[in-house]
């Protein structure tokens, strides 16, 4: 299918898309972004009724008192049910958790529902991540989990970061109270949740500093109530990480490093298999590394699986897995063919990791230079029964906005 301009017709910015496609209909596709069409910053809701060909676009409502929503995140699950979470803000405070939720594939949403409130400048709740439990195998089936960053003392970013985590029962309507998952102290970023074959929920995040940064993890085999390690216990590790600098060599756009976590729920030969993707720099430049677990805590040896030239800059990967065949996607944004122009890739398995095929997504490289920030991450899914989904922010020469593309 040829790549998509979704949101080609609109004015204003539009980047960090994510994508959710329905299990029972895969004509339907449901995309979300930061939206900048009307003015102030919302989330952009994108729907596709025929598989991704065409696109209608619009905006969900902020919450009242709130003045803009950003870092949106979405799921699917059985048989009909979309949820939305975002990050609501007034400029630097009340940074607030919210949820839209949806129970006829997309075409409405629920007015936004507050997962966690914040508190001016001093706790400011932030970079959601969602997840909801779709394995036929799992008694949590239905089960929404949201994991997020309380950025304390905002206004000076002198506070920590840790990790907290919110369940939902019923695919997102009420939201439990928080846990904190991570230790208390050191930054965190963005946490992954997935959600293993008989409804496990691992939640994976890169803790940054101080000190070396490494990849972490906590699994619950108890649909989120408890976790393992215990949270006064070290997390287990996936691997030892080399930050990327947040300006790669010369570009000027922040990269953050951000983990990536996808369970095989599929009846395949590797299903139960978890897998962890992120950028790392210890090669000397950034590349996308890839490890495999069993159990979400003994991890295999981290491989590249670019198979770029030395030097090029490979980031932003985000992994996902069909739960149809157990088929392998890792997208991520590359400047191996026409540097410093970029292109969307994708590294894709169909033996469980043992070896991948990179291959283009994007048809024109573009240019990201002409923006201070192209968003902190793409988002990827799998349209039935192996077919890639993936959205990602490009540049359209010659005004340079920036647009939401989708392509497969």
């Amino acid at each position: 299918m040829p790549v998509v301009n979704i949101t080609a017709s609109l004015p204003g910015a539009h980047f960090e898309p994510a994508i959710a496609v329905s299990v029972l209909n895969p004509n339907i596709i449901c995309v979300v972004a930061a939206d900048t069409t009307t003015g102030a910053t919302q989330i952009g809701i994108y729907r596709s009724i025929d598989g991704g060909a065409t696109f209608t676009t619009g905006v969900l409502p902020l919450p009242s008192g709130w003045a803009g929503a950003e870092a949106p995140t979405i799921e699917y699950t059985l048989p009909n049910i979309f949820v939305v979470g975002m990050h609501a803000f007034n400029g630097i405070e009340d940074g607030s958790i919210f949820v839209y939720h949806s129970e006829d594939d997309g075409a409405t949403f629920s007015p936004p529902i507050l997962v966690k409130q914040g508190y001016g400048t001093v706790v400011h709740y932030d970079i959601p991540y969602l997840a909801v439990d779709s394995s036929p195998s799992s008694p949590y089936i239905g089960f929404a989990y949201i994991t997020y960053v309380p950025l304390f003392d905002f206004e000076f970013g002198n506070g920590n970061m840790a990790i907290f985590f919110q369940r939902s029962l019923d695919t997102g309507i009420t939201w439990e109270n928080p846990l904190r998952i991570s230790l208390p102290t050191g930054f965190q970023n963005r946490a992954s949740t997935a959600v293993g074959i008989t409804g496990e929920v691992y939640v994976g995040w890169i803790l940054t500093g101080p000190g070396a940064a490494v990849f972490l993890i906590r699994r619950s085999l108890d649909g989120g109530v408890t976790f393992q390690p215990d949270v006064n216990q070290l997390p287990a590790k996936v691997s030892d990480v080399t930050l990327v600098p947040e300006q790669l060599p010369g570009y000027t756009f922040r990269v953050l490093t951000l983990a990536s976590l996808a369970a095989d729920i599929s009846a395949g030969p590797f299903g139960g298999n978890i897998y962890a993707t992120w950028q790392d720099n210890r090669q000397g430049y950034s590349d996308v590394f890839f490890s495999i677990s069993q159990d979400g805590l003994l991890w295999s040896t981290p491989l590249s699986i670019t198979g770029a030239p030395a030097g090029s800059q490979n980031f932003f990967p985000y992994v996902t897995v069909s739960p149809f065949t157990g088929k392998l996607f890792v997208t991520y944004y590359t400047n191996r063919l026409n540097p410093p122009l970029l292109d969307l890739f994708v590294a894709e398995s169909s033996n469980g990791g043992a070896s991948f095929i990179n291959r283009r997504v994007t048809e024109v490289s573009f240019d990201p230079d002409s923006q201070p920030l192209i968003g902190d991450y793409n988002s990827a899914s799998v349209i039935k029964p192996q077919t890639l989904a993936a959205v990602w922010t490009g540049t359209v020469a010659p005004t340079n906005k920036l647009d939401v593309f989708f392509g497969t």
